[in-house]
């Protein structure tokens, strides 16, 4: 938690340095290849930073807040992955800038808004005017303060962008069905879901401004507004990097995703048969894991040409695959990883929520709790009630857990300190409550649930994507420009064979 708001605002101020340089662009009237291969890092940079926060301040949420999840679209929550949608979209349509010369005026647009929920977000966290677990002021002095400096930031970059804009030419053409175009409709996806998010977010403010009263828009809605995107945008990413620049072949492609087309089907149907109350959110979202994890790897093996070359010569090419093609490989199939982690600890959680005396046992996904009793503890700064449960599996023991209450005297503030086993397959989860006094036992809230750790292991490969991306080459030596240097009439002929 100490380093988890710190790595938010670099995230936050790192879209200030896209920002600025699509708002030089616009000054100076240029915006080309040599723009997106200096301009691609600090994109990636800051989206690196903003990603680690995220799933820092996840984890944290998941292990100290005591009620077994991870994310509840809590506005707070919604202010930092804003500008981390935007900001993906931004980091895809700079690659189509530098390898197409096409998108410029989007792109310019993606940099402005990115930073415009950056500075969004800070408005709501300082400003007191959503109420949130984890808002940090109530201060409307502050808040007007920031507010004036977002309406002139994001007034004034839009209008310049309104004004010079129209004077940004754009390169190549390409069909719809091209790596461009995929790259194109998964913008697009990407920011309707930060529009869709923002809507979520700030509508409850609007409406009791417009007197309609107090509401509350939670995670049903978020659910069903931003699933249905975010899955053609897994379909999309697997089909995107088999893909032809300008023109492509939807059918190749296609041929070449059989592999993973398999594994889809193995899990889907694994899913319906084998999970116990498989749902059709479950069914889809393992598919599309499978889907985009395999697709990510089938893109490794077109490029290496595995099985359709010699060893020798796939080994060789294996190991002159560009760093950033190696970020891209990590960053999806991390975010495949990720998906299945999502949705394991979601639609397949269980939850198991009682009053426990001691010597009770509660059953719960195979695993036998028994409430042994509580003590009390004296920590440097803090009381504690600590519960001691023990687990079981099949008669055998597994593992002793000690859920903990904290009371901090200074600030008077209760914590809640959850005892997690975690496992490759799924994570035990205890929470222990208030007593109760009339029972004399303890509210014991246990959950089952089941591949968190693949949630923060696709995570960290998001974060560790765009770190190797970074150590690219390219990013450090600038665009290739062409020689205005003619050649001379004995260099055409060898020059003309060349090209």
């Amino acid at each position: 938690m100490i380093i988890h708001p710190p790595l938010l605002y670099i995230g936050y101020v790192g879209f200030a340095v896209a920002f600025s340089f699509a708002v030089a662009a616009l000054i100076a009237g240029r915006l080309d290849a040599t723009w997106a291969r200096w301009s691609r890092p600090w994109t990636t940079a800051a989206w690196s930073f903003l990603t680690l926060g995220i799933a820092l301040g996840s984890w944290w949420a998941y292990n100290e807040l005591g009620w077994g999840g991870w994310w509840f679209w809590d506005p707070v929550e919604n202010a930092s992955f804003m500008p981390w949608l935007v900001g993906t979209a931004l980091l895809h349509s700079s690659i189509v800038v530098e390898k197409r010369n096409t998108l410029k005026g989007w792109t310019i647009f993606l940099s402005i808004v990115a930073f415009s929920f950056s500075l969004l977000g800070t408005f709501i966290v300082r400003s007191g005017v959503l109420s949130s677990v984890h808002s940090f002021a109530s201060d409307p002095a502050r808040g007007v303060f920031i507010l004036g400096l977002l309406v002139a930031v994001v007034g004034g970059s839009f209008t310049l962008f309104a004004i010079r804009a129209p004077q940004l030419k754009s390169g190549g053409l390409f069909q719809p069905v091209s790596r461009e175009g995929s790259l194109l409709l998964n913008n697009l996806l990407m920011t309707v879901a930060a529009a869709a998010v923002l809507l979520g977010t700030l509508y409850p403010l609007f409406l009791d401004a417009l007197g309609g009263g107090k509401v509350s828009v939670g995670p049903p809605f978020f659910n069903s507004v931003f699933i249905p995107l975010m899955a053609p945008a897994i379909l999309v990413m697997a089909f995107g990097p088999l893909m032809s620049w300008k023109r492509g072949n939807i059918g190749r492609a296609f041929n070449q995703l059989f592999v993973a087309l398999g594994v889809v089907v193995v899990v889907v149907v694994a899913n319906s048969f084998l999970v116990e109350k498989a749902t059709v959110l479950s069914v889809l979202g393992s598919g599309m894991a499978a889907w985009l994890v395999v697709g990510t790897l089938t893109e490794v093996a077109v490029r290496i040409k595995l099985f359709k070359a010699p060893i020798a010569e796939s080994l060789r090419r294996l190991f002159a695959i560009p760093r950033s093609a190696w970020g891209m490989t990590l960053a999806h199939a991390g975010l495949g990883i990720a998906v299945a982690g999502m949705i394991g600890s979601t639609v397949w959680k269980q939850e198991s929520i009682q009053v426990m005396q001691v010597g009770d046992t509660a059953i719960l996904a195979g695993y036998e709790y028994t409430f042994l009793g509580v003590r009390e503890a004296q920590g440097p700064n803090y009381t504690a009630t600590v519960a001691k449960v023990e687990v079981t599996k099949n008669g055998a023991p597994f593992v002793t857990m000690y859920p903990e209450n904290r009371e901090y005297p200074v600030k008077a503030m209760p914590t809640t300190e959850a005892a997690i086993q975690t496992t490759f397959l799924a994570d035990l989860y205890i929470a222990l409550g208030k007593k109760d006094n009339s029972t004399d036992g303890y509210v014991m809230r246990i959950y089952h649930n089941p591949l968190v750790l693949w949630l923060w292991f696709g995570s960290a490969m998001l974060v560790l994507g765009s770190i190797v991306s970074l150590t690219d080459r390219r990013h450090r030596i600038g665009a290739p420009t062409k020689s205005k240097a003619k050649p001379s009439s004995e260099a055409e002929p060898e020059m003309a064979a060349a090209e």
